[in-house]
Protein backbone atom coordinates (compact mmCIF):
# COMPACT_ATOMS: atom_id res chain seq x y z
CA UNK A 1 0.00 0.00 0.00
CA UNK A 2 1.46 3.48 -1.30
CA UNK A 3 1.89 5.94 1.99
CA UNK A 4 -0.20 8.77 1.62
CA UNK A 5 1.34 12.17 0.65
CA UNK A 6 -0.03 15.31 1.53
CA UNK A 7 -0.74 18.43 -0.84
CA UNK A 8 2.37 19.90 1.28
CA UNK A 9 4.68 16.99 -0.69
CA UNK A 10 3.56 18.03 -3.94
CA UNK A 11 6.21 18.42 -6.79
CA UNK A 12 7.64 22.35 -6.39
CA UNK A 13 5.93 22.82 -3.28
CA UNK A 14 8.16 24.55 -0.49
CA UNK A 15 8.69 21.26 1.36
CA UNK A 16 9.29 19.15 -1.77
CA UNK A 17 12.29 22.00 -2.47
CA UNK A 18 15.70 21.40 -1.60
CA UNK A 19 16.60 23.68 1.85
CA UNK A 20 19.38 24.30 3.23
CA UNK A 21 20.26 22.34 6.69
CA UNK A 22 23.51 23.07 7.90
CA UNK A 23 26.29 25.03 6.87
CA UNK A 24 29.06 23.35 5.30
CA UNK A 25 32.62 24.21 4.23
CA UNK A 26 31.77 24.03 0.49
CA UNK A 27 28.41 26.60 1.01
CA UNK A 28 30.68 28.63 2.38
CA UNK A 29 32.89 28.43 -0.74
CA UNK A 30 29.59 28.30 -3.45
CA UNK A 31 28.29 31.73 -1.10
CA UNK A 32 32.07 32.98 -1.71
CA UNK A 33 31.65 32.67 -5.20
CA UNK A 34 27.91 34.14 -5.23
CA UNK A 35 28.58 37.34 -3.89
CA UNK A 36 31.99 37.46 -6.33
CA UNK A 37 29.68 37.11 -9.22
CA UNK A 38 26.82 39.57 -7.75
CA UNK A 39 29.44 42.31 -6.89
CA UNK A 40 31.70 41.77 -10.29
CA UNK A 41 28.41 41.59 -12.70
CA UNK A 42 28.98 38.27 -13.96
CA UNK A 43 30.16 34.83 -14.77
CA UNK A 44 32.88 36.18 -17.01
CA UNK A 45 34.05 39.26 -15.22
CA UNK A 46 33.95 36.92 -11.78
CA UNK A 47 36.40 34.74 -13.48
CA UNK A 48 39.14 36.91 -13.24
CA UNK A 49 38.19 37.90 -9.65
CA UNK A 50 37.93 34.06 -8.28
CA UNK A 51 40.63 32.77 -10.86
CA UNK A 52 38.91 30.07 -12.49
CA UNK A 53 36.95 29.22 -15.45
CA UNK A 54 33.49 30.71 -16.22
CA UNK A 55 32.25 26.99 -16.67
CA UNK A 56 33.46 26.09 -13.25
CA UNK A 57 31.90 29.73 -11.80
CA UNK A 58 28.37 28.73 -13.56
CA UNK A 59 28.58 25.27 -11.95
CA UNK A 60 29.09 26.56 -8.48
CA UNK A 61 26.09 28.90 -8.85
CA UNK A 62 23.84 26.38 -10.39
CA UNK A 63 25.07 24.05 -7.15
CA UNK A 64 24.36 27.07 -5.01
CA UNK A 65 20.84 27.57 -6.39
CA UNK A 66 20.18 23.98 -5.90
CA UNK A 67 21.42 23.70 -2.55
CA UNK A 68 18.95 26.96 -1.65
CA UNK A 69 15.85 25.80 -3.71
CA UNK A 70 15.97 29.49 -5.45
CA UNK A 71 16.50 31.04 -8.76
CA UNK A 72 20.02 33.54 -7.86
CA UNK A 73 20.13 35.67 -10.96
CA UNK A 74 19.08 35.93 -14.81
CA UNK A 75 21.70 35.72 -17.79
CA UNK A 76 21.34 36.15 -21.08
CA UNK A 77 21.07 38.73 -24.31
CA UNK A 78 19.20 40.68 -21.73
CA UNK A 79 23.00 40.93 -19.50
CA UNK A 80 23.23 39.43 -16.27
CA UNK A 81 20.99 40.88 -13.36
CA UNK A 82 20.63 39.19 -9.44
CA UNK A 83 16.70 37.72 -9.00
CA UNK A 84 15.10 39.48 -6.10
CA UNK A 85 15.13 36.45 -3.94
CA UNK A 86 19.38 36.45 -5.21
CA UNK A 87 19.74 40.15 -4.00
CA UNK A 88 18.14 38.86 -0.51
CA UNK A 89 20.88 36.31 -0.50
CA UNK A 90 23.44 38.54 -1.80
CA UNK A 91 22.84 40.80 1.59
CA UNK A 92 22.74 37.80 4.12
CA UNK A 93 25.68 36.31 2.34
CA UNK A 94 27.36 39.46 3.36
CA UNK A 95 26.49 39.59 6.88
CA UNK A 96 27.22 35.63 7.16
CA UNK A 97 30.89 36.10 5.42
CA UNK A 98 31.01 39.69 7.56
CA UNK A 99 30.52 37.37 10.66
CA UNK A 100 32.56 34.27 9.96
CA UNK A 101 35.52 36.92 9.08
CA UNK A 102 34.51 38.25 12.35
CA UNK A 103 35.07 34.98 14.33
CA UNK A 104 38.19 34.49 12.68
CA UNK A 105 39.67 37.91 13.88
CA UNK A 106 38.25 37.14 17.08
CA UNK A 107 40.47 33.80 17.19
CA UNK A 108 42.94 35.90 16.13
CA UNK A 109 43.26 38.07 18.38
CA UNK A 110 43.20 35.74 21.03
CA UNK A 111 46.28 34.44 19.70
CA UNK A 112 47.88 38.04 19.65
CA UNK A 113 48.10 38.41 16.00
CA UNK A 114 46.04 40.10 12.98
CA UNK A 115 45.53 38.25 10.10
CA UNK A 116 42.23 37.26 7.88
CA UNK A 117 40.68 40.29 5.49
CA UNK A 118 39.97 43.51 6.46
CA UNK A 119 37.32 45.71 4.38
CA UNK A 120 37.68 49.20 4.20
CA UNK A 121 35.04 51.67 2.50
CA UNK A 122 35.90 55.18 1.59
CA UNK A 123 33.81 57.86 0.30
CA UNK A 124 34.71 59.07 -3.06
CA UNK A 125 37.28 61.62 -4.57
CA UNK A 126 38.93 61.59 -1.24
CA UNK A 127 42.20 60.69 -3.11
CA UNK A 128 42.91 63.97 -4.58
CA UNK A 129 42.05 65.52 -1.31
CA UNK A 130 46.34 67.10 0.22
CA UNK A 131 44.24 66.93 3.81
CA UNK A 132 43.99 63.49 3.38
CA UNK A 133 46.63 61.43 4.59
CA UNK A 134 44.80 57.54 3.97
CA UNK A 135 47.77 56.51 2.18
CA UNK A 136 50.13 57.28 5.02
CA UNK A 137 47.72 55.39 7.49
CA UNK A 138 47.33 52.14 5.18
CA UNK A 139 51.23 52.32 4.50
CA UNK A 140 51.46 52.25 8.58
CA UNK A 141 48.83 49.69 8.73
CA UNK A 142 50.53 47.50 6.07
CA UNK A 143 53.90 47.27 8.20
CA UNK A 144 51.71 46.79 11.10
CA UNK A 145 49.92 44.09 10.28
CA UNK A 146 51.60 42.22 6.97
CA UNK A 147 49.33 39.23 7.27
CA UNK A 148 45.84 40.92 7.05
CA UNK A 149 44.63 41.59 3.19
CA UNK A 150 43.30 45.15 2.93
CA UNK A 151 40.29 45.28 0.96
CA UNK A 152 39.35 48.83 0.18
CA UNK A 153 36.33 49.81 -1.01
CA UNK A 154 34.50 53.20 -2.80
CA UNK A 155 31.13 53.36 -1.94
CA UNK A 156 27.95 56.05 -0.74
CA UNK A 157 27.73 57.48 2.42
CA UNK A 158 24.53 55.03 3.14
CA UNK A 159 26.35 52.32 1.87
CA UNK A 160 29.20 52.56 3.82
CA UNK A 161 27.37 53.09 7.02
CA UNK A 162 24.97 49.64 6.43
CA UNK A 163 28.10 47.82 5.47
CA UNK A 164 29.82 48.70 9.33
CA UNK A 165 26.06 48.10 10.76
CA UNK A 166 25.66 44.98 8.66
CA UNK A 167 29.26 43.84 9.12
CA UNK A 168 30.54 43.86 5.68
CA UNK A 169 32.59 46.73 6.17
CA UNK A 170 34.93 47.03 8.90
CA UNK A 171 36.38 50.53 9.09
CA UNK A 172 34.21 53.52 7.00
CA UNK A 173 35.67 56.90 5.81
CA UNK A 174 32.94 59.43 5.05
CA UNK A 175 31.84 63.07 5.58
CA UNK A 176 30.21 63.68 8.72
CA UNK A 177 26.30 64.42 8.69
CA UNK A 178 24.08 63.09 11.12
CA UNK A 179 25.31 60.28 12.86
CA UNK A 180 24.12 56.78 13.77
CA UNK A 181 23.76 55.55 17.74
CA UNK A 182 25.48 51.88 16.54
CA UNK A 183 28.62 53.69 14.85
CA UNK A 184 31.21 55.84 15.69
CA UNK A 185 33.05 58.36 14.39
CA UNK A 186 35.86 60.23 14.72
CA UNK A 187 37.72 63.41 12.99
CA UNK A 188 40.09 62.96 10.24
CA UNK A 189 40.42 65.45 7.88
CA UNK A 190 38.33 68.45 6.17
CA UNK A 191 37.76 69.71 2.46
CA UNK A 192 36.01 73.31 0.90
CA UNK A 193 32.93 72.63 -1.68
CA UNK A 194 32.72 75.51 -3.85
CA UNK A 195 29.86 75.71 -6.51
CA UNK A 196 31.07 75.59 -10.19
CA UNK A 197 29.57 76.22 -13.27
CA UNK A 198 30.76 74.65 -16.74
CA UNK A 199 31.86 76.80 -20.17
CA UNK A 200 28.92 77.22 -21.50
CA UNK A 201 26.84 77.96 -18.66
CA UNK A 202 25.95 82.21 -18.26
CA UNK A 203 27.84 81.36 -14.80
CA UNK A 204 31.31 80.88 -16.29
CA UNK A 205 31.24 84.53 -18.22
CA UNK A 206 33.60 86.11 -15.62
CA UNK A 207 31.75 89.23 -16.78
CA UNK A 208 28.11 87.73 -15.56
CA UNK A 209 26.99 89.00 -12.11
CA UNK A 210 27.79 86.35 -9.84
CA UNK A 211 25.05 85.33 -7.20
CA UNK A 212 24.89 85.09 -3.99
CA UNK A 213 22.48 82.76 -2.04
CA UNK A 214 19.34 84.18 -2.33
CA UNK A 215 20.13 84.65 -6.35
CA UNK A 216 20.93 80.70 -6.07
CA UNK A 217 18.02 80.02 -4.26
CA UNK A 218 16.35 81.90 -6.96
CA UNK A 219 17.46 79.17 -10.21
CA UNK A 220 16.51 76.34 -11.06
CA UNK A 221 19.92 75.05 -12.66
CA UNK A 222 20.93 73.71 -9.35
CA UNK A 223 22.38 69.79 -9.34
CA UNK A 224 22.37 68.17 -6.28
CA UNK A 225 23.11 65.01 -4.36
CA UNK A 226 20.26 62.29 -4.29
CA UNK A 227 20.73 61.10 -0.89
CA UNK A 228 21.53 62.17 2.60
CA UNK A 229 25.08 64.08 2.87
CA UNK A 230 26.22 67.46 3.36
CA UNK A 231 25.47 68.51 0.00
CA UNK A 232 21.63 67.74 0.96
CA UNK A 233 21.53 69.66 4.27
CA UNK A 234 23.13 72.08 2.58
CA UNK A 235 20.50 72.21 -0.14
CA UNK A 236 17.33 71.58 2.23
CA UNK A 237 18.86 74.58 4.54
CA UNK A 238 19.04 76.94 1.42
CA UNK A 239 16.20 76.02 -0.16
CA UNK A 240 18.11 74.99 -3.53
CA UNK A 241 15.46 74.07 -6.29
CA UNK A 242 17.52 71.20 -7.34
CA UNK A 243 16.97 71.00 -11.57
CA UNK A 244 19.17 67.37 -11.60
CA UNK A 245 20.48 64.82 -9.31
CA UNK A 246 23.50 62.85 -9.09
CA UNK A 247 24.15 60.38 -7.14
CA UNK A 248 28.58 60.56 -6.65
CA UNK A 249 30.94 63.94 -6.74
CA UNK A 250 31.61 62.02 -10.47
CA UNK A 251 27.88 62.72 -11.74
CA UNK A 252 27.85 66.05 -10.33
CA UNK A 253 30.95 66.90 -12.00
CA UNK A 254 29.46 65.51 -15.65
CA UNK A 255 26.52 68.05 -14.91
CA UNK A 256 28.27 70.54 -14.40
CA UNK A 257 30.31 70.24 -17.48
CA UNK A 258 27.44 69.77 -19.77
CA UNK A 259 27.36 73.89 -19.21
CA UNK A 260 23.55 73.37 -17.97
CA UNK A 261 24.29 72.99 -14.20
CA UNK A 262 25.43 73.99 -11.13
CA UNK A 263 26.97 72.30 -8.14
CA UNK A 264 29.29 71.96 -4.93
CA UNK A 265 32.07 70.00 -6.04
CA UNK A 266 35.62 70.03 -3.14
CA UNK A 267 37.95 72.10 -4.78
CA UNK A 268 40.91 69.59 -4.87
CA UNK A 269 38.93 67.11 -7.44
CA UNK A 270 37.30 70.36 -9.41
CA UNK A 271 40.75 71.96 -9.86
CA UNK A 272 41.64 69.74 -12.51
CA UNK A 273 38.54 70.77 -14.50
CA UNK A 274 39.50 74.26 -13.51
CA UNK A 275 42.91 74.34 -15.13
CA UNK A 276 41.57 72.96 -18.51
CA UNK A 277 39.12 75.71 -18.71
CA UNK A 278 36.25 73.63 -18.19
CA UNK A 279 34.41 74.79 -15.00
CA UNK A 280 35.13 77.94 -12.59
CA UNK A 281 34.02 78.58 -8.80
CA UNK A 282 30.93 80.91 -9.06
CA UNK A 283 31.06 83.22 -6.22
CA UNK A 284 33.59 81.63 -3.98
CA UNK A 285 34.08 83.91 -1.25
CA UNK A 286 30.14 83.51 -0.85
CA UNK A 287 29.15 80.12 -2.62
CA UNK A 288 31.09 77.57 -0.61
CA UNK A 289 30.69 75.19 2.46
CA UNK A 290 33.08 73.15 4.58
CA UNK A 291 33.27 69.42 5.19
CA UNK A 292 34.50 66.94 7.64
CA UNK A 293 35.54 63.60 7.25
CA UNK A 294 35.41 60.99 10.18
CA UNK A 295 36.59 57.54 10.50
CA UNK A 296 33.36 55.49 11.91
CA UNK A 297 33.38 52.10 13.61
CA UNK A 298 30.67 50.15 14.75
CA UNK A 299 30.28 49.94 18.33
CA UNK A 300 28.38 46.74 19.24
CA UNK A 301 30.47 44.24 18.82
CA UNK A 302 33.65 45.29 19.59
CA UNK A 303 35.79 45.87 16.76
CA UNK A 304 38.09 43.28 15.61
CA UNK A 305 41.85 43.77 16.22
CA UNK A 306 42.44 44.66 12.70
CA UNK A 307 39.80 47.27 12.67
CA UNK A 308 40.85 48.70 16.08
CA UNK A 309 44.46 49.33 14.64
CA UNK A 310 43.84 50.50 11.19
CA UNK A 311 41.42 53.34 13.13
CA UNK A 312 44.37 53.97 15.24
CA UNK A 313 46.16 54.34 11.98
CA UNK A 314 44.02 56.64 10.86
CA UNK A 315 44.32 58.91 13.67
CA UNK A 316 47.77 59.02 14.29
CA UNK A 317 48.36 60.07 10.23
CA UNK A 318 45.69 62.98 10.37
CA UNK A 319 46.72 64.12 13.82
CA UNK A 320 48.98 66.89 13.17
CA UNK A 321 45.97 68.16 11.20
Amino acid sequence: MKPRTSPDDSAGSPRARAVLGELADVDLRLLRVFRAVAECGGFSAAELELNIGTSTVSRHIADLETRLGLTLCRRGRAGFALTPEGQRVYDETLRLLGAVQGFRSGIDAIHARMGGELAVAVFDKTATNPQARIHAAIAAFAAQAPDVRLLLHVASIQGIERGLIDGGFHVGIIPSHRASASLRYDTLFGETMYLYAGQGHALFDQEQAAPDWRGLRARSDFAGLGYHSPNMELAHAERLARGATGFEQEAIATLILSGRYVGFLPDHYADTFVQRGQMRAVNPAVLRYDCEFVSVLRRSPAPARAAAAFHACLLEAHRKL
